[in-house]
């Protein structure tokens, strides 16, 4: 299995301080600062990249389980939303939302959600972030 590599880097104090954050690839490379974290300015953040990162893996296994039971999906679309909160006077992330939308020729609505259901509990980003209170899983066949 491969090993693949992010970096970061933070300047200064927690509000005034920025911060880069690059993907080895090369095909990201972004700012992101205390505003972009806790406010809404506009830039990148932690939990906005592991939201990206849980989609991508949710969205290829749930296409693998559908191809390997011979329903091979014609598309699948994931967005996870990541919930930063305050638990115990810190930054927490205390929920993950899943939404996922499947085009898969043959199946049912409650074939493709229980297929979404073992997705989520194989996807290796999905097990990674087990310690996440609250994972939610919304899933829509559509044709």
């Amino acid at each position: 299995m491969a090993t693949r590599n992010g970096s970061a880097e933070w300047r200064g104090d927690l509000k005034a301080g920025t911060g880069t954050v690059t993907v080895a690839s090369g095909l990201f490379s972004g700012s992101y600062s205390f505003s972009t974290r806790f406010e809404e300015a506009p830039g990148t953040n932690p939990e906005e990249l592991i939201g990206a990162a849980h989609a991508a893996c949710f969205s290829m296994a749930l296409s693998n389980i559908m191809a390997s039971d011979g329903h091979t999906p014609e598309s699948v679309a994931t967005t996870a939303r990541v919930h930063l909160r305050q638990v115990d006077g810190q930054a927490t992330i205390a929920q993950i939302d899943l939404a996922t939308q499947g085009k898969v020729a043959g199946i049912t609505q409650d074939q493709f959600a229980e297929y979404a259901a073992t997705a989520k509990a194989v996807c290796p980003v999905s097990r990674a972030l087990a310690a996440v209170p609250q994972i939610t899983l919304e899933a829509t066949l559509v044709s």
